[in-house]
């Protein structure tokens, strides 16, 4: 007999002590713990594991860091991340119709920024073998070998929370993102 699971976020009582400490600054910093961050505290180290990775110094702006997160995020289908980076998208100046053009990885407003949406999507698309056009248009927008670096940290980093969300299909607890 098959049965299908079932996926719970956690409570702040469910979880670890350290990972209630987590839970509180969250909620005091941000207004609430979101669902994906409280999944990652069902396992005791992933979630302060995870924001320090997310939140560790880069090269990249906070603006080009939100595009790469939302190309990816739609490449992979990931309808949480998707609604999550299109609230945190226009947190960092994106339109509704910017962000739309990023999920389909193309950028009218934004030559350097088109450049970098290609080289992430292609980056994903191919398992890290992104297409030779795509990196050279990476370049000669000015990126830098260091700034190719923190693209695929950023990737790995969104792909982790997309197959999360992906597996378990848990409640999208922002605004839905518009179907493309």
């Amino acid at each position: 007999m098959e049965t299908t699971a079932k996926f719970q976020v956690p409570t702040r009582e469910e979880v670890s002590v350290s990972n209630q400490a987590i839970f509180d600054d969250l909620k005091k910093n941000i207004g609430f713990v979101p669902n994906l961050y409280a999944y990652y505290a069902k396992n005791d180290s992933a979630l302060g594991d995870y924001l320090t990775f997310q939140n560790r110094k880069s090269t990249l702006k906070a603006k080009e860091k939100e595009a790469i997160n939302i190309v990816v995020s739609q490449y992979n289908n990931c309808r949480y991340c998707q609604s999550a980076h299109t609230a945190i998208g226009k947190m960092n100046g994106f339109t509704d119709e910017q962000i739309l053009e990023l999920r389909k990885g193309t950028v009218s407003f934004d030559d350097k920024l088109d450049a970098l949406t290609k080289f992430a999507l292609s980056t994903t698309e191919n398992n890290g073998r992104a297409s030779e056009e795509s990196k050279n248009a990476f370049f000669n927008a000015g990126y830098s070998e260091a700034n190719m670096i923190d693209v695929v940290m950023i990737i790995g980093e969104k792909i982790m929370s997309n197959y999360i969300h992906n597996l378990t299909g848990f409640e999208i607890d922002f605004p839905l993102a518009t179907e493309l």
